[in-house]
């Protein structure tokens, strides 16, 4: 009797875990574009009403800032990035800084590398999100540009060339 009591509870700890609903994620492996070396790996995690945005992107310029941003289209066959089209913007707004004031919803921060050409970062996102809504990001593009974003110029931010690109998938 204790024994099928014991069997019985099992079953429904794992049944309760299997049907607790996980956050929503998705990925992006960056790729380069003609005449860049620049790849990475990005996560996006819903966690609430912020998405969490963690990675990794190597082949950067030693001590050098990139701008980042969602893109429209998640297409990356022109080879140079163009075909991701300008920057997510479902919302309408202009472009800033993702840390002040107005933007798009596809203006991250600026990735900043490090000695070796790496930059790895962690960061919370309240202007984009993960599994619905008109912020959602899934099938959209990412694109790490060759220069700084200066977070004024529109719609652009005068960041410069594509040096990598991916399409978000939904995990």
């Amino acid at each position: 009797m204790i024994q099928a009591l014991s069997l019985v509870t099992i079953a429904l700890v794992l049944t309760a875990c299997a049907s607790t609903p996980t956050e929503p994620s998705a990925s992006a492996q960056l790729m380069a574009t003609k005449g860049s070396t620049v790849t990475g790996m990005v996560k996006f995690t819903q966690k609430g009403s912020v998405v969490l945005v963690t990675g990794e992107v190597r082949g950067l310029a030693p001590n050098t800032e990139h701008g980042f941003h969602v893109h429209e289209k998640g297409d990356c066959s022109s080879g140079d990035g163009v075909s991701a089209g300008g920057h997510f913007n479902p919302n309408g707004k202009a472009h800033g800084s993702h840390d002040l004031g107005e933007h798009h919803a596809g203006d991250l921060p600026s990735l900043k590398a490090d000695t070796s050409g790496v930059a790895s970062f962690s960061f919370e996102s309240s202007t984009i999100s993960v599994g619905s809504g008109v912020t959602d990001i899934g099938g959209r593009g990412l694109i790490v540009h060759r220069d700084p974003d200066d977070f004024k110029t529109q719609p652009t931010g005068n960041a410069g060339p594509r040096l990598a690109c991916a399409v978000i998938t939904k995990s």
